[in-house]
């Protein structure tokens, strides 16, 4: 099936009972065992209405197995505690996602895990390899400059050296990167963004081999950050619209960043989708589309958060991926906790403002940035 159908059909079980369409929210945290293969508890990552979302994501993404959290960060610390041990290292993209390298500073130290910060070339990451790394972890496209990472060969490099890949592909979503089907071990995703789709959800998903996602299930199970039945339904009815949802906001993020980029009063576009883009060609090989996600510098002597408050249909608000255009300044937001001398060695300035494309009518919201631009 294609994915527009298997964002419709796949995981879902029916009412049997009144016949409804929709599988039935079970609410109970207290379930009978006697009678079944297997203990069942929200905590365990193993009742009805989460094992019908990871079925759903399974099919998206083609993976063997998965789970969904609470939160994108309770799956990315279930992935690291899963997969190092004091002593060990990792490499890791920089520019991550602002929490994630939060973390990594924070909690890396504390148990004794070296690391190291790298740049998006397939040859830098690998330079950082050490006989005692574990996990290569990166983000493509990264935020907010949206970088590209040849995904093809790190998985390979990972598979010559017998390190763990994984990829936070939240931007991409399933509906335009399967990083999986390129040779990554895990997939993560903040759940919170294109999967819930309607900025009204929290959750997040780690998918892909079963040896590992069985792992990464055992230290989340302790860590605790499972999502209940009530939003797993909202996740999986969010899930029936990604690919629709996904498509528009593509469409719309590439002409927005087109129009931007002979703005005048726009310095730069950050977008995958444009030719001078310095990862397009990996873009173009390993992407169905380009995204939804864009960023752009406003010009000199332009005051980017006086920018945000003449927006009048856009609202400046924290997240992303929802059917509204949503935008914000990166250094106040998703990178707020990395040190300033960091965010402008990587390029993200206070002149840079992060559009997440909605599916609005594009020429509305190209509209009101004009306006917000030149008073």
């Amino acid at each position: 099936m294609k994915k527009s159908t298997l964002a419709v059909h796949a995981g879902a079980r029916r009412d049997l009972n009144r016949g409804g369409v929709n599988t039935p929210i079970y609410t109970s945290s207290a379930l009978e065992y006697l009678d079944d293969t297997e203990v069942r508890y929200p905590r365990y990552y193993n009742t009805v209405n989460q094992q019908v979302v990871v079925t759903k994501l399974c099919a998206l993404e083609g993976a063997e197995d998965g789970l969904v959290t609470s939160s994108g960060m309770a799956a990315i610390s279930s992935i690291m505690t899963a997969l190092l041990r004091p002593g060990e290292h990792a490499v890791l993209l920089e520019g991550l996602y602002g929490g994630t390298q939060a973390m990594v500073l924070e909690e890396f130290r504390r148990v004794d895990i070296a690391f190291d910060f790298v740049g998006t070339e397939t040859g830098a990451i690998e330079a950082a390899i050490r006989p005692e790394t574990r996990v290569i972890y990166v983000e493509s496209p990264t935020n907010p400059l949206l970088r590209l990472v040849d995904l093809e060969a790190v998985a390979r490099l990972g598979r010559e050296r017998g390190i763990a890949t994984v990829i936070d592909s939240t931007f991409a979503t399933p509906v335009l990167q399967n990083p999986l089907a390129l040779g990554f071990d895990l997939v993560m995703h903040s759940g919170t963004k294109y999967l819930g789709g309607h900025s009204d959800l929290m959750c997040g998903a780690v998918l892909g081999h079963e040896t590992l996602v069985e792992r990464v299930r055992h230290h989340a199970v302790m860590l605790g950050g499972t999502l209940n039945a009530q939003d797993c339904a909202l996740l999986e009815r969010s899930l029936k619209t990604l690919d629709l949802r996904v498509r528009r906001q593509s469409e719309n993020a590439g002409r927005l960043a087109r129009a931007l980029a002979d703005h005048p009063a726009v310095a730069r576009v950050h977008y995958p989708g444009l030719p001078d883009h310095p990862g397009h060609d990996i873009a173009r090989r390993q992407m169905e589309d380009f995204g939804g996600m864009l960023s752009f510098e406003v010009a000199e002597g332009i005051d980017p958060v006086a920018v945000l408050r003449r927006l009048k249909m856009i609202p400046c608000a924290v997240s992303l991926g929802g059917l509204e255009t949503t935008i914000c300044q990166s250094v106040a937001t998703s990178h707020a906790k990395v040190p300033e001398a960091e965010r402008e060695r990587l390029g993200i300035s206070h002149r840079l403002l992060r559009l997440s494309t909605g599916i609005e009518d594009v020429e509305d919201v190209f509209a009101d940035i004009d306006q917000a631009l030149i008073p």
